[in-house]
């Protein structure tokens, strides 16, 4: 499997229109998808996801009002999302040290109707995820599955484009090296 960019997504929430950054349940509603969309590709756990979105939004009932710019609620969301997500990372890999980790869980993140090659590789993908620091993983999925530029890695990893670049190459090594040894 050659690994290839997706294309950057339109932004669907930014063609629906600005919503009212204190209005919490309007922001929830419109946006809560998209941070367990992000938050289910950087974890790999489907089960972690429902806490990080908890989390997430519990920080934007104390920040979205101090928001200068509406337009950029969809941006702060996924900056909260990636730092509460490195947390968990981190958090996992000292588990795993102690041998308390419970193992992957990313079958459930993948579609039913996926072919099984498929879901060999994304088992595999993740397996190797595993094995990197978060920050590298972070960066990776970023980039290879969301689609961002280097810069938007850059921005919501809270690193130079340079360091950014330096984490995605990291795990893109393991990712590559793992699928040649599948």
């Amino acid at each position: 499997m050659r690994l290839v960019r997706s294309p950057s997504a339109p932004a669907r929430e930014e063609a629906e229109g600005a919503v009212d950054a204190t209005d919490l349940d309007a922001v929830f509603r419109r946006f809560a998808p998209y941070v367990a969309r992000i938050g289910a590709r950087l974890l790999g756990r489907a089960d972690e996801v429902d806490d990080l979105v908890q989390d997430v939004f519990l920080d934007a009932v104390r920040g979205l009002r101090a928001l200068r710019e509406p337009a950029a609620i969809r941006g702060w969301l996924a900056t909260v999302t990636v730092r509460h997500a490195r947390r968990r990372l981190q958090r996992r890999a000292l588990w795993s040290m102690l041998g308390l980790d419970r193992g992957l869980d990313v079958e459930r993140l993948v579609d039913e109707a996926t072919s099984a090659q498929a879901r060999a590789e994304v088992i595999t993908i993740y397996r190797a995820l595993d094995g990197v620091p978060a920050d590298a993983r972070i960066a990776w999925v970023l980039f290879f599955v969301e689609g961002q530029s280097l810069e938007e890695v850059a921005a919501l990893g809270d690193c130079s484009r340079a360091t950014a670049h330096r984490r995605v190459q990291i795990a893109r090594t393991a990712v590559e090296a793992a699928l040649r040894e599948a």
